[in-house]
Formats: structure tokens, C-alpha cells, sequence
């Protein structure tokens, strides 16, 4: 062979086997953000569990030629596009996070006081106000539906309904929900102020009564037949996550529930988390939807926010013992981070107001209030 022909062929392997050649600028982009998901998960951990395999997702898939979220020559789905196949299009990974979810959740505060469901389902105020605001930018119903869910700041309740309603916005809806769940801290604080004056964020709640253990064990049950009832399109997620909230309160299967809250929950999230950041190819991405996306979802993010705290002024004009208005802004469900922020606020109001158990109520409410809305939106629409 000469050494034409030698030179010929590595630069044959060169373009046909390789990414140098093939790599282009919008790849380039979507690589360099897939990077800036992963510091904001390990520099200023922010959401790392998520942030972290999410980035890492986007990152790899933007290699050019990588076998990674295509189909083999015998249509066989590649790697990390077999898992979000079967973990995502099939719905099975947002339920299992559910139920991992459920496993881990102590709905004591909520049970004891219960007028903080309303506060839940007024947080959802966002999520229907930003629906009919990306109607008339034109997005089809179903993706508005699946941008608005957005403002619950529920990770899984976002993934499940954009799989089942706009799959082509998973990557990007996702990446909003997380990216706002992770910047609870950042964005609440200000409307928190805004909404409420300095005396009524020194408003102290009574201490919340005991939850019997017969108490908790009811909830799931009463819970998961009322919700279902009411709204059996979203039976997959609540059913999954009241049920993990039974195994975790009967007492009988500390084992079952202990797997669910760490070993499912932590083997489930890295096949989440790349799956979601995998689908954000830099042809898909870089478009003026997703680029939309992210305007919407933080205003819905701030209108949930605002309807929360909304909710309690309302509430304290008809009952006796007033409720500090910063525990609606926890309503949003992002758990529990929101509940700290809550708690943070009323500190720096009072040194001695704790907040958190009560802010907890809200907290949880918005799970099932976010949940809830998006059953309605699989009811309508699909």
C-alpha cells in the first residue's frame, strides 16, 4: 500500500468513523449547556440528584455519531434510548419515582391540619394561567397543557404528562421543572416579601396537634379512593405514591419500604435523568419552543408562587386563627425545599417563629394538587 493510500484511508476513517468532521456549532452549544446544568448541580448544588445525569445527558448526546439515542440497522433502540422507551414513553420511571416519593413522605402535618389543602390546590393557580397564555403564542393544547404543569414544580408530574401529551418537549419541560425546583431559593424569597408586611410574617401558629399511627395509616387509603374517584387519570401517580406512603406507615414491610425510598429511588433517578437530558438533541432543542418554554415556566412558577400566598389572605379573612401567608408560597410542592424557604423567611421575621411543620402541610397538598391538575389534562385531552 503507498503512502497515498495510507493518507486516503485515515482521512476516510477519519470522516466516517469519527465526530471531529462531523461536530457542528449548535452541538457545540448544547454541550457547553449541558456543562452548565453540571456545575449548577456540583458547584452550587442546586438539584444535584437530577442536575447531575441530566447535564451529563445532554453533554454525551451531542457528540455527533454517537449510538446512543438512535436505532441499531436491526431497529433495535440504543442505550439510553432503550431506557427511555421503556422507562419514559411506557410511563413506568415517573410512577416509580412516585412510589419512592410516597415511601418517603410523612404526611402528619398535612393530616393535622387539613385546611392546607386548599392552600395546595390554590398554588396551582399558575398552571392554568400559563396554559392559556402559551395557547396564544401557538402551542397546540396539549403542549400548552404539558408547559403549564410546569408551575407545580413537580419533576415527575411534568415528565409524565409531556410522555403522554407532547413527548417532542419532554427534554425541555423537564429541564424547566428541575432547573425552577432547584432555584426555589432564588426566586420565591422576593414575592414572599412582596406579598406579605413584616407583621404578618411574624404571625406564629399554634403547634400542630399528634398524628395517631392509625391516622397515617388511613390517609393512604381514604386518599387514593377519593382522589381516584374523582379524577382516575391519574391514578398511575398517586396510586403509586399513596401506596409507597402506605408501605412506609402500615409497619409490616420496613424492608419494601426502605428499598423504595433508596435503592429504587436512587436506580430509577440516573435512568430518569439521562433519558430526559438525552432527548436534548441540539436539532430538537434549539427551536423557539423550547426557548419559550423556559419564559413560561418561570412565570408559572411565580404565579404559582403568588397563588399560594393568595390563597391564605383569603383564607384568614373567614377563619379565626390566622395563618402566616408565607406557608402558601410552599404550596408549589417542591419538597421539601420550598417548605425551608418558607421557614428561612418567617426566621428572618422572627428568630423564634418556626414555620416548618406548617409550611410542610402546603407542601404536600401541591403534590397532590399538581398531580391532580395534570389528570385533568390527561381526562381532556388524550
Amino acid at each position: 500500500m503507498s503512502w497515498d493510500q495510507v493518507l486516503e484511508l485515515i482521512k476516510s476513517i477519519l470522516i466516517t468513523q469519527t465526530g471531529i468532521p462531523n461536530l457542528v456549532f449548535k452541538e457545540v452549544i448544547m454541550m457547553c449547556i449541558g456543562l452548565f446544568f453540571i456545575y449548577l448541580a456540583v458547584a452550587k448544588e442546586y438539584e444535584p440528584l437530577l442536575l447531575v445525569p441530566i447535564g451529563f445527558g445532554i453533554f454525551i448526546v451531542n457528540f455527533p455519531l454517537t449510538p446512543l439515542m438512535g436505532f441499531s440497522e436491526h431497529g433495535n433502540p440504543e442505550l439510553i434510548r432503550f431506557f427511555y422507551k421503556y422507562g419514559v414513553e411506557w410511563e413506568i420511571i415517573p410512577c416509580v419515582i412516585f412510589l419512592g416519593l410516597g415511601a418517603m413522605t410523612d404526611f402528619g402535618p398535612l393530616i393535622a391540619n387539613p385546611k392546607t389543602l386548599i392552600v395546595g390546590a390554590g398554588a396551582q393557580l399558575g398552571v392554568f394561567i400559563t396554559y392559556i397564555g402559551t395557547l396564544f403564542v401557538g402551542f397546540t393544547l396539549k403542549e400548552a397543557a404539558s408547559v403549564g404543569i410546569i408551575g407545580g414544580a413537580d419533576g415527575p408530574t411534568t415528565i409524565y404528562l409531556t410522555a403522554k401529551l407532547a413527548p417532542h418537549l419532554l427534554g425541555a419541560n423537564a429541564l424547566a421543572a428541575y432547573s425552577y425546583m432547584a432555584m426555589v431559593p432564588l426566586i420565591q424569597p422576593p414575592i414572599m416579601r412582596l406579598m406579605t408586611t413584616p407583621e404578618q410574617r411574624r404571625i406564629k401558629m399554634r403547634q400542630l396537634r399528634p398524628v395517631s399511627k392509625r391516622e397515617k395509616i388511613y390517609f393512604p387509603l381514604i386518599g387514593s379512593t377519593l382522589i381516584i374517584l374523582l379524577i382516575p387519570a391519574v391514578a398511575p401517580l398517586m396510586g403509586m405514591f399513596l401506596f409507597g406512603n402506605f408501605m412506609r406507615e402500615c409497619g409490616v414491610v420496613k424492608r419494601l419500604s426502605d428499598t423504595a425510598q433508596n435503592a429504587l429511588m436512587n436506580t430509577v433517578t440516573i435512568f430518569l435523568g439521562l433519558s430526559v437530558g438525552a432527548t436534548m438533541q441540539a436539532e430538537v432543542f434549539l427551536s423557539w419552543k423550547p426557548m419559550l418554554i423556559f419564559g413560561f415556566g418561570l412565570l408559572d412558577f411565580i404565579v404559582c408562587t403568588f397563588g399560594g400566598i393568595l390563597t391564605v389572605h383569603i383564607m384568614n379573612l373567614f377563619i379565626k386563627e390566622k395563618m402566616n401567608p408565607l406557608i402558601g408560597s410552599a404550596g408549589v410542592s417542591a419538597v421539601p425545599m420550598a417548605a425551608r424557604v418558607t421557614h428561612s423567611e418567617g426566621l428572618k421575621a422572627d428568630p423564634d417563629n418556626w414555620l416548618i411543620m406548617h409550611a410542610m402541610g402546603p407542601n404536600l397538598a401541591g403534590v397532590i394538587g399538581s398531580a391532580s391538575a395534570a389528570g385533568m389534562f390527561i381526562a381532556m385531552f388524550q
